[in-house]
């Protein structure tokens, strides 16, 4: 058996849901399935920012979950077996995610996986059926559902670009450590030029968790339009709203990989920073490999 871990916010939750599907294909031998307990009241005891399982908000989404037996054959260790594990790693059957990329992950067997598996690499292949699996909800505030689609309908019009801004969290001194000075402005700068070279009638619709800071900063609405439909369980309306985007400018966020992976216009492009995490470092030949298709751009907004 396989067992995959669900954790972290909507973006991590999906890449976890997408390496799960990718396995179900690799081999048809396998029994996967997920463990969602990270997510009880019990586990988010204490958690600054507690989380949800949001992957069940998608409509019909199967959530193939493990029973506390089969988590506990890989979790409920003796002392032997923590020894053992520490002087012959190879025999453990919890396997981490260390590195960006891990190519013998579609090889395991009777392993319990963890990790986030940001790379575009492990499910490329397969983006059109989670294009079919990922049904979004309809908006709580029918106003809003009916402002979504008229945004959808302008989108699909134009020469639409998505720009996904990340502040908030990523502003707290812990988290700007790993992820900070890396969606720049220089970034930003760089990615709408590229549009804008190409399209002169190029028109963004910024998506952030700080509008205050979107509306001050971009307030050309000839040019400029910031989305601000969806919140709390509503957010995830605006990977869908992002999904019918020409272009996608991502930050070095997960939830904005997803705008762009769900998007099936065939004219579309996508733009990401070269680097995720400050922590990370990043070869272009490799990079380049792990993202075919999308266009790298530094902090400093050179392409890559």
């Amino acid at each position: 058996m396989i067992i995959i871990r669900i954790a972290g916010g909507l973006g991590n939750q999906m890449q976890q849901y997408a390496l799960y599907r990718k396995l179900l294909k690799a081999g048809a031998d396998r029994d996967v399935k997920l463990d969602t307990s990270w997510f009880s009241s019990k586990n988010q005891e204490g958690v600054l920012a507690k989380r949800e399982l949001e992957l069940r908000l998608f409509n019909g989404l199967p959530i193939p979950e493990c029973t506390e037996e089969e988590r506990a054959h890989f979790l409920n260790r003796n002392v032997f077996q923590k020894v053992m594990y520490r002087i012959l790693p190879e025999k453990n059957n919890i396997f981490t995610e260390s590195k960006m990329y891990h190519p013998e992950v579609f090889e395991l067997k009777d392993k319990y996986i963890e990790g986030y598996f940001a790379c575009q690499k492990y499910y490329d292949d397969i983006c059109g059926e989670l294009q079919e699996l990922f049904v979004f909800p309809k908006h709580h505030d029918e106003e809003m559902q009916l402002k979504n689609k008229d945004l959808i309908n302008k989108m699909e019009a134009e020469h639409s670009v998505s720009v996904h801004i990340r502040r908030g969290d990523y502003l707290d001194p812990e988290n700007a450590a790993l992820f900070g000075n890396i969606s720049t402005d220089e970034y930003y700068e760089s990615a709408m030029n590229y549009f804008m070279e190409k399209y002169e009638d190029a028109h963004f619709y910024i998506f952030t968790n700080d509008t205050e800071y979107a509306l001050e900063r971009y307030k050309d609405r000839d040019r400029y339009t910031v989305v601000n439909n969806n919140t709390g369980r509503d957010s995830l309306l605006d990977i869908e709203l992002m999904s019918h985007c020409m272009g996608n400018i991502c930050a070095n966020s997960t939830f904005s990989f997803w705008g762009a992976r769900l998007n099936k216009r065939k004219d579309k492009e996508v733009i990401r920073t070269f680097t995720m995490r400050n922590n990370q470092p990043c070869d272009p030949d490799l990079m380049h490999d792990f993202w075919k298709g999308w266009i790298l751009i530094d902090k400093d907004g050179k392409v890559r």
